[in-house]
């Protein structure tokens, strides 16, 4: 018998507490779930999620994981009571979601809609054919499980990919690139940038004015990933002078946005409330039950956090 204590949404519990029970019954699992854990002591896993109310880590002195239920693990790094071994959610949902908003936006870029859409009547823009996808170049920053399957898939639709990332990756159909002259190479040569890099020191304002100096004219910026990638003053100074063609942004360093804030009245910038790519709860609870077999049959486990890389 584990014991798992839920340490995410309380209201969301109702729904996780199905399909925990459904994932576990099928890996054989015998559990105990509780959303007010009486012993932390007895306590073997720990599902958790920022939004919900455990901030303390300490008296759970005997759990095997930390299973975070966000693909984003910067709030749980930064806790300091936060010892135990923490994993990651990389699930279907998540990656199907992010493949579809990335790609989504991307053709919006490519085919120039927002440049039709917001025409004037009479203004006839038949000579604007945009070229082919083969002829486009599209840039991903950060080739995690993410970003590496949003690329794959933009270069499976037939758009010219290139990746960086700050470890060494490879894939038969994207140009792979890491280290600061890679870098430099795909900001030069991109006409549409994705990014999806998580959250560290390494990557802080990593879209800034010097980054943004050496970007071709007209490029056009996505942003799913996290809100501490861009400058904001860089970005919009780029966005005025007509650097940067346009920006789609669903993550920013204050959330919800502030009304006020420049971004929501640009007219080259779509915001979109952080909605890119969720949790699915039922596939969620199938990579949790996954990780807990694989604790109770002691085997690793699966995308496990490396605290000091911050990822």
């Amino acid at each position: 018998m584990v014991n798992i204590f839920y340490a995410g949404n309380r209201d969301e519990f109702n729904e996780y507490q199905i399909h925990i029970k459904n994932a576990l019954d099928y890996v054989n699992i015998k559990y105990s779930l509780t959303i007010d854990p009486i012993d932390p002591l007895k306590i073997d896993y720990i599902v958790y999620a920022p939004n919900g109310d455990l901030k303390d880590f300490q008296p759970f002195k005997n759990v095997k994981l930390v299973q975070n239920l966000w693909a984003g693990v910067e709030v749980p790094i930064a806790n300091e009571t936060l010892t135990q071994p923490l994993a990651r959610m990389v699930e279907p949902g998540l990656t199907l979601g992010m493949a579809d908003y990335v790609m989504g936006h991307v053709l919006r870029y490519h085919l120039n809609t927002d440049k039709f859409q917001n025409a004037l009547p009479g203004e006839w823009h038949g000579d604007q054919i945009p070229p082919l996808s083969k002829n486009r170049s599209v840039g991903v920053l950060g080739l995690g499980e993410l970003g590496m399957h949003c690329a794959s898939k933009l270069s499976e639709f037939g758009f010219k990919v290139s990746g960086w990332s700050r470890s060494k990756k490879t894939h038969p159909n994207i140009q792979c690139m890491n280290g600061i002259d890679g870098l430099d190479t795909i900001l030069k040569c991109s006409e549409i940038i994705v990014l999806l890099l998580p959250n560290t020191k390494e990557t802080l304002e990593i879209i800034n004015e010097e980054s943004i100096n050496k970007m071709r004219f007209g490029v056009s910026i996505i942003n799913p990933g996290r809100g501490t990638l861009i400058n904001d003053d860089a970005l919009l100074n780029a966005l005025n002078s007509g650097k940067i063609l346009g920006a789609t942004l669903d993550t920013f360093n204050e959330e919800p946005l502030p009304k006020d804030h420049k971004y929501w009245s640009h007219p080259k910038v779509l915001v979109t409330p952080h909605i890119a790519s969720a949790t699915r709860i039922d596939t969620a609870c199938q990579i949790l039950a996954e990780n807990i077999k694989r604790g109770e049959t002691q085997k690793p486990f699966k995308y496990l956090v490396n605290k000091l890389s911050g990822y």
